[in-house]
């Protein structure tokens, strides 16, 4: 068996969205996935599912202690031939200990290849409104640990060196001794009114920012119960921040925001909400599966020579149907004589991914618009709906009374019986700003998984709900929860549009 090869890749400072394209590229590969703590959840799902996926805080020992098992789990699999990738935070090579793993991997005769990442210093900065590097004050950049003690006499740091330094000073992993740090600067000459900050949570919605002067930062990092993960950034630069600032304008940012949608399908609304700023939580309130039977839709595509319309309600409806017909003996070249209808532009779009061109999308995007856009085509015609299994019957209800309807479950939603603990007891405390709620049986499956204290939380204001359309509104009325914002447009991109004005309006 040929031996498989290790990727070293930067996971970068917490956003997802800043790995890089060829640390995605190695992820897609990927048959283990050995990850650090910190590393955001949603750069796993660059990863195949059936990619093997262990944090290293899930193995044996201590800290120190993991460090060789780590190594002995990557050779191993690599000898099987498997594609390995150490996804670590930041920069491999930057305070990541990726100089030693790629040494001992070179030792073993495995082929690596190290993968940048944006290193924490860089994130930190631009999210909080810093430049590093400005050439009125600060033509260099320093990078020290500050994990080492500064009072200890065999120090490797020189701290008459770093308090002359002429430019800027990022300290990693120093919170715990952040007074020591300061206060080596303050006796080797760093003047106590140097510009200074602490960066927390750098490049997410829970980001926090400390300004304060080099000689009161330790007290005003106590008094904001500063903790890890956080960087120190000393240096004349941190007095731009109040222009350059801009992440922490965001219109969301800091709110927190849980999406309830199937996991398969709340990725990009996940990155959407994150754009603007949002601590985003996921609780997917039903799972999408394939139907209990599948024989109502084979022998409805054993017949589509008798159909003059499809009809599509989703977008899962779309894939599933279109999944469903590749296992047979027919292609798309079976529907060419029909003509397909899409009840929204998401459901549009996932037509064109097929290159299959929707003949007809209503103007408003629910089933009463889809009747009445339909009604006047499809009169005495044969119409297939393929659509989930439960749900709204109005659409086949309404059209049978002036066509001949066939309605087929291409896709089963079933309740999740249990969720994430931490996020229930977020909206069980009330700590949730916004919940999105994208349809009535959404609603209905996320009411079974609450506690009693969540649901007055939503009941009270605490919580707010943000629904994508009357008929979801409704739903949500019918359990007691009031609805502070509706989508004017039943899209994601309007129920993102009425969640920004909902938080403007409670800023």
């Amino acid at each position: 068996m040929s031996v498989g090869s290790v990727f070293l890749v930067g996971a970068g400072p917490g956003n997802a969205s800043l790995v890089t394209l060829r640390g995605v590229e190695c992820l897609a590969c990927a048959d283990l996935v050995v990850y650090d703590r910190l590393v955001p959840a949603r750069v796993l799902t660059f990863a195949p599912a059936s990619a093997e996926k262990v944090c290293v805080t899930d193995l044996a020992g201590s800290h120190p202690e993991r460090g060789p098992l780590v190594l002995e789990r990557m050779i191993a699999a690599a000898r099987q031939g498997r594609c390995v990738v150490r996804l670590k935070g930041g920069d491999p090579l930057v305070f990541g200990r990726g100089g030693e793993e790629a040494e001992a991997l070179h030792h073993e005769g495995i082929p690596f290849e190290i993968v940048p990442g944006v290193t924490a210093a860089l994130g930190a900065a631009a999210y909080a409104g810093i430049p590093l590097t400005d050439r009125r004050c600060a033509s260099a950049v320093a990078l020290v640990t500050g994990h080492e003690d500064p009072a200890k006499p065999d120090s490797a740091l020189d701290w008459e060196a770093l308090a002359r330094f002429p430019g800027t000073l990022v300290f990693y992993m120093g919170i715990g001794r952040l007074e020591k740090i300061a206060q080596s600067l303050l006796d080797h000459g760093k003047p106590p009114e140097t510009p200074a900050a602490l960066v927390q949570w750098a490049t997410l919605g829970r980001q926090r920012t400390i300004e304060a002067p080099l000689g009161d930062l330790a007290r005003a990092g106590r008094a904001a119960g500063v903790i890890a993960p956080a960087l120190t950034i000393v240096g004349p630069v941190v007095a731009f921040r109040e222009q350059v600032s801009w992440f922490e304008k965001l219109p969301l940012f800091g709110r927190r925001v849980l999406v309830t949608r199937p996991a398969q399908q709340s990725a990009d609304l996940v990155r959407k909400l994150e754009e603007l700023g949002a601590i985003v939580h996921a609780l997917p309130a039903v799972r999408v599966g394939e139907p209990a039977d599948w024989g109502p839709v084979d022998a409805a595509l054993a017949r589509l020579g008798d159909y003059q319309w499809l009809v599509f309600t989703s977008v899962n409806g779309v894939h599933a149907f279109v999944r469903r017909l590749r296992t047979t003996e027919l292609d798309l070249r079976a529907l060419g004589h029909i003509r397909l209808a899409a009840i929204g532009p998401a459901t549009a779009d996932a037509l064109r991914t097929y290159y299959l061109k929707p003949d007809l999308v209503p103007q408003e995007y629910r089933s009463e618009s889809l009747v009445a856009a339909l009604a006047e085509r499809v009169a005495g015609q044969r119409v297939l709906l393929a659509r989930a299994d439960r749900g709204r019957e109005l659409l086949r209800e309404e059209l049978a009374r002036i066509a001949s309807v066939d309605q087929v479950a291409v896709y089963s939603q079933e309740d999740v019986p249990a969720a994430d603990g931490a996020v229930l007891d977020l909206l069980r405390n009330g700590e949730m700003d916004y919940i999105i709620l994208t349809s009535s049986n959404i609603a209905r499956s996320l009411a079974r998984l609450l506690a009693p204290e969540a649901h007055a939380a939503i009941r009270d204001g605490r919580v707010r709900v943000v629904s994508i359309s009357p008929v979801t509104s409704a739903a949500v009325r019918e359990l007691g929860w009031p609805v502070a914002a509706e989508a004017r447009v039943y899209t994601m991109e309007g129920v993102l549009e009425v969640l920004v004005d909902l938080a403007r309006r409670e800023r």
